[in-house]
């Protein structure tokens, strides 16, 4: 098992390493003379972008909010955009990250909400995410076929993604339908395991739970799940609109359909990410692909790459801080929690 472990974190090592070279490499072909008239070119333009990423988690906190099955008077709004950023940082470091980044929302939320509520409104905001991203892509790629003269190949690749991402949100909700019981399922199954059969053993009524709320969700709370639904997709337009501030502010004149594509295909080249933690290189060489397709120059793509980095860098680096302020004021709970006891048995 260590040795598998030890691959698996070469692996990653090996491609992040790639991803810096590859990045490296396109400034280089680019030039950085190039890239610096560029940057100058979005003065402000830079900040703005900025703030509007911290709108969009703010309204991913919000949305989150709405899918809890339980009363978060005591869980502030601060709190949860704190987590919010937390969760993006962790989950950067790929898909073991992003696995990590919402279990730390759970167990950051501490004892003010019921575990399984915590566990079933994470599960279903990272879901409602996924969901209205693939609506976003699939309407992005669609325009890109109607608008764009694509070569067949590329309208090919673009058919299959539009296909497979529509495929995927029919089963999507058929197995909300028909409720599929994919979570106690699968740790029905991991608790075969030998080594996982008593670590599971208490959790096992708390996956039900969580499950069940996220069956509920739609009927008992509609207009929750619209809000949170809505605010979703208003964060992913808040992205479509980043891409049109930077080209415009490059003097690219796409217009908001063509930040559309740009951003259709962006979200699947952030599926890259999960293999590729940080997803460098990969990225930036992607947005080139996308600008060029809208026949705009390789330069102002992967300048609009970069910035929107610059952009994730500083919310990440907020995350952090967040993070570690969470991390010292639960420890500091844990260390006067006796404290407590003991003046509650004196009284």
């Amino acid at each position: 098992m260590t040795k598998i472990r030890w691959r698996e974190q070469m692996v990653r090592l090996a491609a992040v390493l790639l991803g810096i070279a590859l990045l490296v490499s396109l400034i280089h072909r680019t030039g950085a003379s190039t890239m610096v008239d560029q940057v100058k070119t979005l003065g402000w333009g830079l900040g703005l972008i900025i703030v509007l990423g911290g709108i969009a988690h703010l309204t991913r906190s919000l949305a989150w909010r709405f899918t809890f099955l339980c009363d978060i008077r005591k869980v502030s709004l601060a709190r949860t955009f704190g987590l919010r950023l937390v969760s993006e940082t962790i989950g950067s470091l790929g898909l073991p990250g992003q696995v990590l980044g919402e279990t730390a929302r759970v167990c950051l939320l501490g004892s003010a909400l019921p575990v399984a509520n915590s566990i079933s409104s994470v599960t279903l905001d990272r879901g409602i995410y996924i969901v209205t991203a693939a609506l976003v892509s699939v309407t992005g790629i669609l325009t890109a076929l109607l608008l764009l003269p694509l070569s067949g190949t590329w309208r090919l690749f673009a058919l299959l993604f539009a296909s497979v991402l529509a495929a995927s949100l029919v089963l999507t909700g058929v197995a909300i339908r028909r409720r599929w019981p994919v979570l106690s399922g699968a740790a029905k199954s991991i608790g075969r395991l030998p080594w996982s059969k008593t670590w599971l053993e208490g959790k096992q009524s708390i996956i039900d739970s969580a499950e069940s709320n996220l069956f509920s969700f739609h009927h008992k709370a509609p207009k929750a799940f619209w809000a949170s639904l809505v605010l979703n997709l208003a964060s992913h337009g808040m992205a479509v609109l980043e891409v049109y501030v930077l080209l415009y502010f490059m003097g690219a004149r796409t217009g908001i359909l063509g930040a559309l594509v740009i951003e259709a295909f962006t979200k699947l080249i952030n599926v890259v990410g999960a293999f590729n933690p940080g997803n460098f290189g990969t990225y930036e060489g992607g947005n080139m692909i996308l600008t060029r397709l809208l026949g705009i120059a390789g330069a102002a793509g992967l300048t609009l790459g970069l910035c929107r980095r610059v952009r994730s860098i500083f919310w990440k680096a907020m995350g952090f801080l967040c993070l570690v302020a969470m991390s010292r004021s639960t420890l500091q709970s844990r260390r006067n929690l006796p404290v407590r006891y003991k003046a509650a048995e004196a009284s």
